[in-house]
């Protein structure tokens, strides 16, 4: 399981990545370098400034909830693991 989810945390931020490497930084639309030309044609220029802006936070949010169950599935699994162990007594 933990596994699972730290391949889809690392699946999450290289899409991220590139999402955020297409944006123009100026605001102004996709970067004509990865195709935004194309997108702009077919969504037209504030469509695709729209869509791209609401994919990177949709990845942003998706990365950051992953990020918690996965912190919070493995400390349940170090808890289970630490109660099981015997304590050594002094001696």
């Amino acid at each position: 399981m933990i596994t699972a989810l730290t391949i889809l945390i690392a699946i999450n931020s290289f899409m991220l990545m590139a999402i955020v490497l297409i944006q123009n930084p100026k605001g102004g639309g996709v970067d004509s370098t990865f195709g935004g030309q194309g997108a702009n044609q077919v969504f037209g220029a504030a469509r695709s400034t729209d869509f791209v802006e609401k994919l990177t936070w949709g990845l942003a949010t998706t990365l950051f909830v992953l990020a918690i169950i996965t912190a919070i599935i493995v400390s349940n699994s170090v808890g289970a693991v630490g109660n099981e162990i015997p304590l050594q007594s002094q001696g």
